[in-house]
């Protein structure tokens, strides 16, 4: 039984998120549905980010098992066919060895976050940043971002409805730059992250960047391991699955 590696990317707005579930329509259930009606097998898709409502990618991994032994450039050209007109995509197909994983094998996973400080409405980034009508200080941003480097007890930052067995996490990587073009980006990655953890942070992050905390307010919030500590949530629009690391 073949086992198929995919990169997908997509536009999480119309999703109640990555994983299959009886509110709405998941990512997970347009792939499965996809793949069932090409190959006509029922299979489960496994993915290496359980994205939330609203968040996007454009490097999720994911993994299937198939019966029959499909070229992979047909596996992915034919669920890409059977997705129309809903905004996933399958970029490439591989085979992959039985041990293989999307979840479970990978290393880190990388999120970017998406911020634009001006009055005006967004117009072509509308649904893909969290706009704030104010200049942000993006330095003073990144400087306290990175009091949150490290092994710490994230409490603070992880959803009351967070079903991860400890809060214990090691964060790699928080960067806040100003792009080219304007626009503020925040780029981090771990192994692992909780629920809601890089959303949550992003909106403590702003909370610097207006001139409402500082980089030890920041820490002190962290230090609480305390839900009631965080900033406002920052919304999902802004946020995308970019990227996620496996050994070579």
């Amino acid at each position: 039984m073949p086992r198929y590696r995919l990169l997908v990317e997509y536009d999480g707005a119309p999703f109640a998120g990555w994983q299959r579930q009886t509110n709405g329509p998941s990512v997970q259930g347009a792939l499965e549905a996809a793949a069932f009606a090409f190959s006509g097998e029922t299979v489960t898709v496994k993915g290496a980010g359980r994205t939330d409502a609203g968040v996007h990618a454009s490097g999720q991994v994911a993994h299937l098992d198939l019966a029959r032994d499909w070229r992979p450039g047909t596996v992915r050209d034919a669920i890409n066919a059977h997705l129309r007109p809903q905004p996933v995509a399958v970029l490439e197909a591989a085979y992959a060895g039985e041990e293989f994983d999307a979840r479970f094998s990978a290393l880190r996973r990388h999120y970017v976050y998406r911020l634009v400080d001006r009055r005006a409405p967004l117009a072509l980034e509308l649904g893909r940043a969290w706009r704030i009508p104010r200049p942000l200080d993006v330095a003073a941003m990144d400087a306290a971002a990175k009091r949150l480097l490290g092994r710490h007890d994230f409490s603070t930052f992880r959803a009351s409805e967070c079903q991860a067995s400890s809060p214990i996490r090691t964060l790699d990587r928080l960067d806040v730059t100003r792009e080219e073009g304007g626009g503020v980006a925040v780029r981090t990655h771990a192994r692992s992250f909780l629920h809601n953890q890089v959303r949550s942070m992003v909106g403590s992050l702003v909370q610097v960047g207006i001139g409402r905390w500082s980089a030890d307010d920041l820490a002190a919030a962290l230090a609480k391991a305390d839900r009631r500590a965080c900033g406002p949530m920052a919304p999902p629009d802004g946020l995308t699955l970019s990227q996620v690391d496996y050994p070579d």
